[in-house]
């Protein structure tokens, strides 16, 4: 009886070994495949953009895309300057981002250094569900009461403008920037805080001159990051913000950015391999690459600024 207990105790620590022998072999391979996976869609993603906006250019000269100030490629006399397109993007972005940064900074400020354990909990979540709204929804929103308040004041408003689409950007990508925002803030030690405050610092002086300064790399990667979310919005301004490319500034007015142009020509009526096709591969490549830029320059921010304690 003891001899087969012993060797069913070897045979048992044996298939342990083996077990173990083989996850310490499969796993590092399995977890390598799922990391490259985001590798390889990166890869495609920029083959296939790269792939039909050199066959683009081999038609139009890259200058007249990036210079010029007309932008008419369906409708003759045909013009392929993308500076209305990028002007009405930046525009509705830096219109968001004018309203979502303070107002999400505020709330960030609420959260960390106002509001008890118990609101928190409550008012966080509440806030980030915004960010689950799907942006269709946004858009109308943004058609239906947000342009009519907006032409209450300013009655030569159009039905379709870049100031209520801009606005209801912002409110989308408030949770980007308060939720981040909160997070660096709550990582400062409580000691910086206890510390002002035994120098007779009021709890508002201790949020605006020890807390944020101390979070500053947190926050200024937020407010990037939250830039380019605004900037790849689709549907609030293809809904919202009109379907007229112009170089202008004028936020009452109706625009057309990168991404709305994109989904105007993706509706199938487009031949593909035509000039006009290859079009929304050249957009997409000029966004894919000031989204990377912005995405670098967060990098850059919060290791440049990163306060370690």
């Amino acid at each position: 009886m003891k001899q087969a207990e012993v060797r069913q105790e070897k045979t048992s620590i044996s298939f342990k070994n083996k077990k173990s022998y083989i996850l310490d072999r499969v796993m590092p391979i399995l977890l390598f495949l799922c990391a490259a996976v985001s590798i390889v869609t990166t890869i495609g993603i920029v083959y296939t953009l790269m792939s039909e906006t050199i066959g683009f250019f081999r038609k139009i000269p890259v200058f007249d895309f990036l210079f010029g100030t007309k932008w008419s490629p369906l409708i003759a006399p045909k013009s392929f300057g993308i500076l209305p397109l990028l002007s009405g993007t930046m525009l509705i972005t830096v219109i968001a981002c004018v309203f979502a940064i303070p107002v999400g900074l505020a709330c960030a400020i609420y959260l960390s250094e106002y509001a008890p354990t118990k609101v928190r909990k409550i008012v966080k979540p509440i806030l980030e569900v915004l960010a689950g709204v799907p942006t269709i929804v946004y858009g109308y929103f943004a058609l239906t009461f947000v342009t009519p308040m907006i032409r209450m004041i300013f009655p030569s408003t159009g039905v379709f403008n870049a100031l209520s689409a801009g606005l209801v950007v912002g409110i989308m990508i408030i949770p980007m920037v308060s939720s981040l925002s909160e997070d660096a803030m709550q990582a400062v030690p409580k000691s910086l805080r206890n510390g002002a405050f035994a120098l007779g610092a009021t709890r508002f002086e201790v949020a605006l001159k020890v807390v944020v300064p101390a979070a500053f790399s947190g926050i200024v990667s937020s407010s990037v990051l939250a830039f380019s979310r605004a900037i790849g919005e689709t549907m609030i301004v293809a809904v919202a913000a009109g379907a007229t490319p112009k170089l202008s500034f004028n936020p009452l007015e109706s625009i057309q950015t990168m991404t709305g142009y994109i989904v105007q020509v993706s509706l199938g009526d487009t031949p593909h391999g035509s000039i006009e096709y290859g079009t929304i591969y050249a957009v997409g490549m000029t966004l894919f690459v000031i989204t990377l830029l912005l995405n670098i320059l967060a990098l850059y921010v919060a290791r440049r600024f990163r306060e370690e304690y």
